[in-house]
């Protein structure tokens, strides 16, 4: 047997291709399936594929947990979602390393990441849109592309992870027909919405995985799709990595979607297409369909060698002191450095929705406070999916006692987070709880009303309950908010779900806060923000509406009225919105071509009390255009930090397909004209202006 493949000084293609071209087609379809076998006469170790690391290691034991995705999204900090990634990185080195040397090779346990989700989250009810970086095309590129990074890291020989992205594409509910659904969405809106993200996540952030979805796009199945795997991703994005199908997807081919009669046939028509690796036990029937002649043996063996080259460019038969990323300190792991920068980034990812001026709250004035709600005092609550196991955490009644220990904080929960009670087998209505909840806040200075889901209310088919029927929050929740909207005492609402809800009776809370799930440390960031320890600088990256009949049939693909981008109608919280405890003013806002984009460059200052964190954000808007374009679209982003009376110059580039429209074939056109482009803390909206109190400057520009 030649042992050349393990010559490291040769590249890692020539020793992927000397190795596969020793294998019989029984090993390389044994390389296929997500929990790979062993190879002995190779001395290779079984592999197990499946890893997620969502925000944070996941499902692997011990590990920080950063805030569920969504919230991280409200940060609007590329940056930070980068750091984020090479923290969780790190840890699933640690964690993989650690159980290699046990000879511990079960799922969860390598470093093959099936994360980020990039999919658009264009509604509401979908039940996994919290995995996601929000609504937006352009954001949750710029998000996608640093979390990609963070995770791959920057050496020029080794991946430190492998990141996955996925589902590609057209992949957003609903959850309970996703085997079976068929996406037609336009060209245009492919182009337009569905597609920008995955495109910068291979072409720019070098991506070297990409998960297909369960639906089927056009017809074709979108894990074995070849328009979307072959004539997409390879020949025009030129990808270069490998694609696994999502858990099952290559069995709906035959036994959901009926695109054929046998498991033969699935497993080739994936395989042909573009899917090497599958989530699945469908693939050892390659070795009957190269019998019946449904594809060749070399068609199996690309897709062989690119599963190895892989683990390969991870360094997996390679010597660890050759490697950059093999002898990372388990001190690392859990340490307290990652819990700061969780608490950090749950600080970032909270929203102020509306605040009358009752916070922040004075601790050293503030005597008793009421504290109230299913998710008050809810683990779940921090947790969102996909997640591990952290070693600490601090639920929004403990964080608020960690921070303020002077002040007394009266419990109750209210009533349970879906309804029922624990007695109602004996007769107990589901407001068994109401009273108790009452009779604190009459009796408190302030009331904390702490309401939500959880990642089991709201998630994937089989893992939770799937999607919502609506934006309303469960019938339990109503009937405790409608009975303290009748207490004449002030109230703050702090509301924990991953997905856009309705606020009743909203006139009779002086704040009102989204808290997303916002991770271990999410009660001690809440508690921040309360008592004024932080500002806030979250921003929506989904619009909050006003009620369901904004919001198109649920199968509908077309963006026409979905997102900010083509909502006629006015939005309850906008896209991009967000309050602080500070004030920012711009001035001098002016835009100059820079190579094939633009620069835009103004003077940002805090002319407020406190310090904050201002997220400026860059919309364009197209004048006259010629095809059918959103009506603003969020084109630059940047986030920076001022003390009272500080300023400074922001510089924001645009790059040069930012500003381009899409016709109806789906094809980029230059714009001929002039462009409005706004830049302030939130959208150019009317909305926007009557929430804020502050217009967006703008400047024009001729392209």
């Amino acid at each position: 047997m030649d042992t050349s493949w393990k010559n490291e000084a040769l590249s890692f293609e020539e020793r992927a291709r000397l190795l596969v071209d020793q294998m019989t087609l029984e090993e390389k379809v044994s390389q296929m399936t997500y929990a790979s076998s062993a190879l002995p006469r190779f001395g290779i170790p079984e592999y197990n594929w499946w890893n997620e690391c969502l925000h944070g290691v996941a499902r692997a034991g011990t590990a920080t947990m950063f805030p569920q995705p969504i919230g991280m999204a409200a940060s609007f900090d590329a940056d930070k979602l980068g750091e984020t990634a090479r923290i969780i990185s790190d840890e699933a080195r640690i964690k993989h390393h650690a159980a290699a040397a046990y000879e511990d090779r079960g799922i969860y346990k390598g470093l093959t990441m099936w994360t980020p989700n990039i999919n658009i989250f264009r509604d509401p009810r979908w039940g996994r849109g919290h995995e996601t970086y929000g609504e937006d095309p352009f954001l949750t590129a710029q998000l996608g592309a640093a979390f990609i990074r963070g995770l791959q890291g920057d050496d020029t020989k080794y991946y430190k992870c492998i990141a996955t992205a996925k589902h590609f594409a057209v992949h957003s509910g609903p959850e309970s027909e996703r085997h079976t659904f068929d996406v037609h969405p336009s060209k245009k809106d492919l182009a337009e919405t569905y597609l920008p993200a995955f495109e910068k996540a291979v072409r720019e952030a070098g991506v070297y995985s990409v998960m297909g979805a369960y639906n089927r796009v056009f017809g074709e199945s979108a894990s074995g799709s070849k328009f979307l795997l072959t004539e997409v991703l390879r020949d025009t994005w030129g990808f270069s990595g490998y694609v696994v199908s999502d858990c099952g997807a290559v069995e709906d081919i035959w036994v959901n979607h009926k695109i054929v009669g046998t498991p033969e046939e699935a497993a080739a028509i994936a395989v042909k297409n573009g899917c090497d690796l599958c989530c699945g036990m469908i693939f050892p029937h390659l070795l009957e369909a190269v019998k019946q002649g449904l594809i060749e043996e070399e068609t199996i063996t690309r897709s062989a060698y690119r599963l190895l080259l892989a683990r390969m460019k991870l360094g997996m038969f390679d010597e660890p002191a050759n490697q950059p990323y093999a002898n990372l300190s388990y001190e690392l792991l859990d340490s307290e450095a990652h819990h700061q920068k969780s608490l950090e980034m749950a600080r970032d990812s909270i929203v102020l929705l509306k605040n009358d001026g009752i916070l922040p709250l004075d601790a050293g004035k503030i005597k008793t406070v009421a504290v109230v709600g299913p998710n008050a005092d809810n683990r779940a609550a921090l947790i969102g999916n996909y997640a591990g196991t952290p070693s600490i955490t601090y639920t929004v009644l403990e964080g608020l006692r960690q921070i303020a220990p002077g002040v007394r904080f009266i419990y109750a929960q209210g009533c349970k987070l879906n309804g029922g009670s624990d007695e109602s087998g004996w007769g107990d209505p589901p407001s068994f709880r109401i009273a108790e909840a009452m009779h604190a806040a009459q009796i408190a200075d302030v009331t904390i009303l702490v309401t939500g889901l959880t990642g089991e209310s709201e998630g994937e088919e089989g893992y939770g309950s799937g999607d919502r029927e609506s934006m309303n929050l469960p019938e339990s929740q109503l009937n405790l908010i409608e009975a303290l909207s009748l207490i004449d005492k002030p109230m703050i609402w702090l509301n924990m779900t991953g997905s856009a809800t309705l606020f009743p009776h909203d006139d009779r809370f002086g704040a009102i806060a989204q808290v997303w799930y916002p991770g271990q440390m999410g009660g001690l960031a809440v508690a921040d923000i309360i008592f004024g320890n932080v500002s806030p600088s979250g921003r929506l990256p989904i619009t909050f509406y006003k009620s369901m009949e904004q919001i198109p049939d649920f199968r509908d693909y077309s963006m026409k009225g979905r997102t900010y981008r083509y909502l006629t109608e006015e939005a309850a919280y906008p896209f991009g919105y967000g309050l602080s405890y500070t004030e920012f003013e711009y001035r001098d806002i002016r835009a100059e071509k820079s190579g094939g984009g633009w620069t835009v460059r103004a003077t940002v200052a805090n002319i407020g009390a406190r310090a904050g964190k201002e997220v400026a954000q860059v919309y364009a808007q197209w004048i006259n255009p010629v095809v059918e374009t959103p009506l603003r679209q969020l084109v630059g982003v940047k986030t920076i930090e001022l003390n009272p009376g500080e300023s400074c110059e922001i510089a924001i580039d645009i790059p040069e397909g930012a500003l381009q429209v899409i016709d109806e074939e789906g094809r980029r056109l230059t714009h001929d004209g002039e462009i409005i482009l706004s830049v302030g803390g939130g959208q150019p909206d009317a909305r926007t202006l009557a929430l804020t109190g502050r217009e967006a400057p703008a400047v024009r520009v001729n392209i």
